[in-house]
């Protein structure tokens, strides 16, 4: 299969590496050179500097790891030309050009993977089975916290210039750690209602730097959502709440542990031998390409996308305009 790559930064220089893993030999690399990563890393890949150019090489799949902002301009004419898409999360920074992307895919894709890369994570698939099996009883409260101090990010970089600190390219904590409003979806079914209070009181950035979610699912159950540029050491877990115990998991062990106060005991859903991060993203890769090849439907469809960029952009509204945002 031959694949275009849209962005070298620290995630398209992963994609490339874990594409050719997968025995992936032709690949096309679109970048505009903005990148502060080594040339020398793209190797044997072709390289454009122009889109139109880059398709004229007739891919067959497209991976989109350029900033946020310039999603679209990439996933649109890419769908048109029938290319099966895996966009980095999010979809968008807005709805501007949501319709025209919806009718790409719809009449010209060949599959659209959205990529939220923790729901190839053992220890969250194994919390969601508990809880399809109601493991805790009734759900009643969920907790998500994920702090990581953006100056540590990309240490050959200056933070402040990066995407993720800069209005323009669609950064900010909400829109780059939006990985709970996923997952969390993804466990508990639709939002109903969302109340959020922002800032950017930490590193003074244009953009903000730590969010306070409150969600109320349609399934009943309200979940508090943490987010933040600015805590050290690093914390990303998540807690949930049931009338019969309750489950916990830690993005740092990666292991899922289930409380069951019927018996008074603890379960560990202990994770496959050699697991790191870069799994999920091996496995994603090799999901997309089955997707690419029209062997499996999307996990993370380009409708689930576009639910969670509604929900930044209600965590943004109601920050904003200090709101209750119904769905």
């Amino acid at each position: 299969m031959k694949v275009l790559v849209a962005g070298f930064g620290s995630i398209g220089r992963r994609h490339m590496n874990n594409l050719r893993a997968h025995g992936v030999n032709e690949i096309i690399l679109y970048r505009t050179h903005h990148s502060t990563l080594p040339a020398e890393e793209i190797g044997d890949a072709i390289t454009e500097t122009d889109l139109e150019a880059a398709l004229a090489h007739q891919p067959q799949a497209v991976v989109i790891a350029n900033p946020t902002a310039l999603h679209l301009d990439v996933a649109i004419p890419s769908a048109r030309a029938g290319c099966a898409i895996l966009m980095e999360k999010p979809v968008s920074h807005t709805m501007e050009g949501i319709p025209d992307l919806r009718e790409a895919v719809r009449t010209g894709s060949a599959g659209f993977l959205t990529g939220f890369q923790f729901r190839f994570h053992p220890g969250l698939i194994q919390l969601k089975e508990w809880l399809k099996n109601d493991a805790i009883g009734e759900v009643t409260g969920i907790r998500s916290v994920w702090g990581e101090y953006l100056p540590g990010w990309h240490p050959w970089e200056n933070y402040r210039e990066s995407y993720s600190a800069r209005a323009d390219l669609g950064g900010g904590v909400v829109n780059t750690l939006c990985h709970p409003l996923d997952y969390l979806r993804w466990m508990f079914g639709d939002v109903q209602e969302l109340f959020a209070v922002t800032s950017n009181h930490g590193l003074q950035l244009p953009v903000e730097d730590s969010a306070d979610i409150l969600l109320r699912f349609k399934s009943g159950p309200t979940a508090n959502v943490h987010l933040d540029y600015l805590l050290r050491p690093g914390q990303h877990s998540l807690h949930v709440t049931g009338t019969e115990g309750s489950i916990d998991w830690d993005n740092a062990s990666g292991i899922a542990r289930k409380f069951d106060a019927r018996i008074v005991a603890w379960e560990e859903s202990p994770l496959p031998a050699g697991f790191e991060r870069n799994v999920l993203f091996m496995a994603e890769t090799a999901h997309f390409l089955r997707v690419a090849r029209r062997e499996e439907a999307p996990i993370c469809t380009l409708e689930d996308g576009i639910a969670a960029l509604e929900l930044t952009l209600a965590v943004h509204r109601s920050s904003r305009e200090g709101v209750l945002v119904k769905f």
